[in-house]
C-alpha cells in the first residue's frame, strides 16, 4: 500500500510551524498510542504512520528534503530506517513531554480563529501535479526538463481583490463561521452569506468573476537529480495554484515514470544486462568488450569453461544513489551462449573430434535442479 502523504498524515498545511505539527502529533498520539488502544492493531499503524511523519518533519534539514524530493529524498536517511527514539513509550510521556494538554483540549487558554483557519490569514492555494515521462539514461544520469502546465494565478484585472467594495461579511463578523447553541454545547458551522471567507464584495470582478484568480499556462524547468527511478516524486514549491485572496500558492508535485531501456533493467541501484558469447568463447575463454550505460567500453574475462547463465559484476558501473556525488550500485552482466545455427563441414568435423577427445556422454543423468 502506497504511503499517504507526511502533511496530510499530521493534518497540517505545507507552512505549518514546529510548534503547529507538534501539537498535530500530539492529538494523533493521544489518539491512537497502544496503551490506550490495546490489541488494536489499526491504532498501532495509525500511530506508527504519525510518528514516521513526525520524526521527518519535526527535523528540518528531513523536512527539507521531503519537501523537494519527497519520500524518495528520505526513504536513504538513518540507513533505511527511521528514528524512533522520540515515540512515546508509555501514555503517560505524552502529558509530561508536552504540557498543558488539558488547556488546549477542554478550553483552557483556548486556540485562536487563526489556528483553525479563519482569520489567520488567506489560506493556500492547492497543490498540483504533473506526470512526467523520461529516459532510462536521464533517470540514471539526471537531466533538466522543461514542462507546461495550467495553473491559477491572481486575476490581473482586480490584481488578485477579486473586486471592489470588500467589506467584513454582516452575518459572520469575519471569522468565516456562525454559531448556534444546542444545549450545552455551541457548534460552528461555514458562514453561507460569504462560504467561510469572512467577507462580502459588493462589486465582483468580470474578468475573474470575483474569484481572484485567472488560468495561466506556465512552462519551468524541471531538475530530474541523478538516480531518480519510477514512481518518485519531485516537489516544487509555490508552482502550484495561487492562494485565494492573495494567499501563498500551492506546490508542484512532479510525479516521474521511466521509460524501459533496450538492453539495460534496473534493480534499486544494480544494472542488468545479456550479453552473448560464442560457444569457443566459453570453451576456451576469452576477453571481450561490453558496453556500460555510460556509453564507455569495458574489457572483461570470460573463464574458461564457462556455463551458459553464467552472470559476472562490474563494481560501481550501476545507477547513481539519490543525493550522492561518487556511491553507485553495480552492472551485472548475464552471459548467453550461442549455439550457431549453421556450421560448416570442416567445423563440424573439429566438433566431432573434439566431442571423442573429451569423450561425451551420450546418456546423461538429469541434473538436480538446484544446480541449474
Amino acid at each position: 500500500m502506497s504511503k499517504r502523504d507526511y502533511y496530510e498524515v499530521l493534518g497540517v498545511q505545507k507552512g505549518a510551524s514546529g510548534d503547529e505539527i507538534k501539537k498535530a502529533y500530539r492529538k494523533l498520539a493521544i489518539k491512537y498510542h497502544p496503551d490506550k488502544n490495546p490489541d488494536d492493531k489499526q491504532a498501532e499503524a495509525s500511530f506508527k504512520e504519525a510518528t514516521e511523519a513526525y520524526e521527518v518533519l519535526s527535523n528540518p534539514q528531513k523536512r527539507q528534503t521531503y519537501d523537494q524530493f519527497g519520500f524518495a529524498g528520505v526513504d536513504g536517511m538513518n540507513g533505511g530506517a527511521h528514528d524512533y527514539s522520540s515515540v512515546y513509550r508509555d501514555f503517560s510521556d505524552i502529558f509530561g513531554d508536552f504540557g498543558g494538554i488539558f488547556d488546549s483540549f477542554f478550553g483552557g487558554g483556548g486556540g485562536s480563529r487563526g489556528q483553525s483557519g479563519y482569520g489567520g490569514g488567506a489560506p493556500h492555494g492547492s497543490n498540483l501535479r504533473y506526470n512526467l515521462d523520461i529516459d532510462f539514461k536521464d533517470a540514471v544520469f539526471g537531466t533538466k526538463v522543461e514542462i507546461s502546465y495550467t495553473r491559477s494565478v491572481a486575476c490581473s484585472s482586480c490584481g488578485g481583490t477579486g473586486g471592489t467594495g470588500k467589506k467584513v461579511c454582516p452575518s459572520c463578523g469575519g471569522t468565516g463561521q456562525v454559531r448556534r447553541n444546542s444545549g450545552f454545547f455551541s457548534i460552528a458551522s461555514t458562514c453561507p452569506t460569504c462560504n467561510g471567507e469572512g467577507f462580502v464584495i459588493d462589486n465582483p470582478c468580470t474578468h475573474c468573476r470575483g474569484t481572484g484568480l485567472t488560468k495561466k499556462q506556465q512552462k519551468i524547468k524541471v531538475t530530474i537529480p541523478p538516480g531518480i527511478d519510477s514512481g518518485k516524486r519531485i516537489n516544487i514549491p509555490g508552482q502550484g495554484d495561487a492562494g485565494p485572496n492573495g494567499g501563498p500558492a500551492g506546490d508542484l508535485y512532479v510525479y516521474v515514470t521511466v521509460r524501459p531501456h533496450k538492453y539495460f533493467e534496473r534493480d534499486g541501484n544494480d544494472l542488468y544486462c545479456v550479453i552473448p558469447i560464442s560457444l569457443t568463447q566459453a570453451a576456451l575463454g576469452a576477453e571481450i568488450e561490453v558496453n556500460t550505460i555510460d556509453d564507455t567500453r569495458v574489457k572483461i574475462k570470460i573463464p574458461s569453461g564457462v556455463q551458459n547463465g553464467k552472470i559476472l559484476r562490474l563494481k560501481n558501473r550501476g545507477v547513481p544513489f539519490l543525493h550522492s556525488t561518487e556511491k553507485r550500485g553495480d552492472m551485472y552482466i548475464k552471459l548467453h551462449i550461442q549455439i550457431p545455427k549453421r556450421v560448416p563441414s570442416k567445423a563440424k568435423a573439429l566438433l566431432r573430434e573434439l566431442a571423442d577427445v573429451i569423450g561425451e556422454d551420450v546418456r546423461p543423468d538429469p541434473v538436480p535442479l538446484s544446480e541449474l
